[in-house]
């Protein structure tokens, strides 16, 4: 069983049946980074690495010793290598969040978290650098099973060029954004986007068929229902047509955001579905689009929870 410490995951039982079965989403492992000229590390360059073309290694090394350092060894079989070393403050774990004020991860001070990327046989002698952990996955042992972080590295001087980069293992996208057009109730105008390093997520399978999807962060609170119109069932690959009720034949699509609602209608793509045994669902990806009381102004969403 997997310890999920990304986002809080409610996912409530569905006596109707909320979705059909669909293709599972999958698991996304890579290694991205983007160097600055005069970067030690990455001189300049940028690169990306994905399986299976390469290969990916996620490791605590001492975990007795230190059980908040993780290690993932990024190899492209070409002779390539890197190593990412994420480290807590000494005592801790990590767990979703920024760690700012880093230093090289095997000889941090204090309180400081630890960060030490190594490209092509090159090493920081010191660190100046944060990185943000999206998501974080453990086994009942409490060992890293899947990691999703982005990071930005500075080589022996805190105004040197930087080495900015994510590594993933393993995980699953979990994130939201938004963009509306001025004179939208819901959203104002305004445009923003949510990942678990600040927010949590939440999916409801409620008894009446309808999946509720929260986010939770960044000082906002947003809450977007969807359903399949009366008598069926949501489908990947399907685009609905919608209101906030779902009455007159439609799918409902009732998008919220800080206490802000409206009587809206609009459309919503299926684009991931994943359900249990159940027929809950446990994995969505969608986007939508929502006007309020018939302005032409659009609220556009897109959502990602493990899929």
């Amino acid at each position: 069983m997997l310890a999920f410490l990304a986002a809080a995951t409610t996912v409530a039982m569905s006596g109707s049946g909320a979705a059909a079965v669909a293709a599972e989403p999958k698991a996304t492992t890579s290694y991205t980074y983007t160097s600055r000229p005069g970067d030690f590390i990455g001189e300049g360059r940028t690169g990306s690495y994905k399986e299976p073309g390469s290969t990916f290694t996620l490791h605590q090394p001492e975990p007795a010793i230190d059980p908040g350092l993780v290690r993932v060894n990024v190899n492209d079989g070409a002779g390539v290598s890197w190593d990412i070393t994420l480290a807590a403050p000494h005592g801790e774990r990590l767990h979703p969040g920024v760690y700012r004020e880093a230093e090289r991860a095997d000889s941090r001070t204090g309180w400081a978290p630890g960060l030490s990327v190594h490209g092509d046989g090159r090493a920081c002698s010191d660190v100046y650098g944060q990185f943000s952990i999206n998501q974080i996955q453990t086994d009942v042992s409490g060992t890293v099973t899947a990691l999703d972080a982005s990071f930005t590295q500075r080589c022996d001087a805190p105004d040197n060029p930087p080495l900015t980069g994510t590594v993933k293992y393993r995980v699953y996208p979990l994130s939201y954004q938004y963009s509306s057009d001025p004179g939208d109730w819901i959203g104002s105008g305004t445009s923003k986007s949510y990942t678990g390093s600040t927010t949590r997520f939440g999916l409801t399978n409620n008894y009446d068929g309808t999946l509720t999807y929260t986010v939770n962060g960044k000082r906002d609170d947003w809450s977007i229902d969807l359903a399949a119109p009366k008598d069926q069932t949501l489908t990947a690959g399907r685009t609905y047509q919608s209101n906030d009720t779902g009455t007159n034949g439609a799918a409902t699509l009732d998008a919220s955001g800080n206490a802000h609602g409206c009587t809206s209608t609009g459309e919503f793509t299926i684009t991931r579905l994943s359900v249990d045994g159940e027929g809950n669902v446990t994995a969505l990806a969608a986007t939508f689009i929502q006007q309020c009381e018939g302005s032409t102004a659009a609220l556009r969403g897109t959502i990602h929870y493990h899929a």
